[in-house]
């Protein structure tokens, strides 16, 4: 997505909307920072991302900010993390593969082996990203992610808070039903600091290699994993089997409640249908 592609991002009655949304998702993480300390924000640097970045850190909740450097970022996002630290006065954590395993994925496939097949690309994605995210997740009660439902096909069915049998922690959405003009609303509104790709054409940012500008009219993930089929796309990271993990229906909790989050901690997680 490219802001030039909203005629007005001021419109008075959608950042109305927009504020009434932010303020609801501000309650839901500081509610969940009581009920699930400690939590954590897995920062992948997109734009939604910046959103609860700002909310998070302006609003001095208790959620800690990490990212994931998989040593193949493009350069604008190494500036954006240098920009948001500065711009917040905050140090963001930062988690690197392992260097035998990234060694070991070079040695089996090649420097660029992930374009070979899924299989290869996982593997890539699995030492780059999967394994950094299992650190950062140590020890944690619950994880906070930037997904929203209209990102792509496998995201569709999207819950506010689910239950990541993988991790054993809950997971929590809270920009699932943000739609992306109201995401970029809320960024020009508050000058919130994004990468600058996003300006040529990236509505969506991963690994240089694995990355993109989109065409007009392309889906927004059409730039991720562009030779793959969309239903592949997807890191490992919010997957079992290729799917997302989703809680069964008496695991859904009511927006802005993390209150309504505490039997979901205990509900089994659906295995892909």
């Amino acid at each position: 997505m490219q802001r030039d592609n909203f005629a007005d991002l001021a419109d008075p009655e959608l950042l109305r909307a927009v504020a009434d949304k932010a303020a609801r998702v501000a309650r839901f993480l500081r509610e969940a920072a009581r009920d699930y300390a400690p939590v954590v924000f897995a920062n992948s640097l997109g734009a939604e991302d910046m959103v609860l970045t700002d909310l998070i850190w302006s609003g001095h909740i208790d959620i800690g900010i990490f990212s994931l450097d998989t040593g193949r970022l493009p350069a604008e996002t190494y500036a954006l993390i240098a920009s948001a630290e500065r711009h917040y006065g905050q140090r963001l954590e930062v988690f690197y593969p392992e260097r035998a395993s990234v060694e070991s994925f070079v040695a089996a496939h090649g420097i660029d082996g992930f374009y070979d097949s899924v299989a290869a690309r996982k593997a890539c994605c699995h030492a780059r990203k999967v394994e950094p995210l299992q650190r950062a997740l140590a020890g944690k009660k619950a994880w906070v992610t930037g997904l929203r439902a209209a990102q792509s096909p496998t995201r569709e069915a999207l819950k506010l808070v689910t239950f990541d049998a993988v991790f054993n922690l809950v997971k929590l959405n809270p920009l699932a039903d943000w739609s992306e003009r109201e995401i970029w609303a809320y960024l020009h509104h508050h000058s919130v600091p994004y990468n600058a790709l996003h300006d040529r054409h990236y509505p969506s940012i991963g690994c240089a290699p694995c990355t993109r500008a989109v065409k007009p009219g392309e889906d927004i993930r059409a730039g991720r994993w562009w030779w793959e089929s969309p239903a592949t796309k997807e890191c490992g990271l919010h997957v079992v089997d290729g799917r997302l993990q989703r809680l069964g229906a008496g695991g859904t909790a009511s927006a802005g409640s993390a209150t309504c989050m505490a039997t979901a901690a205990n509900e089994p997680a659906v295995a892909a249908v």
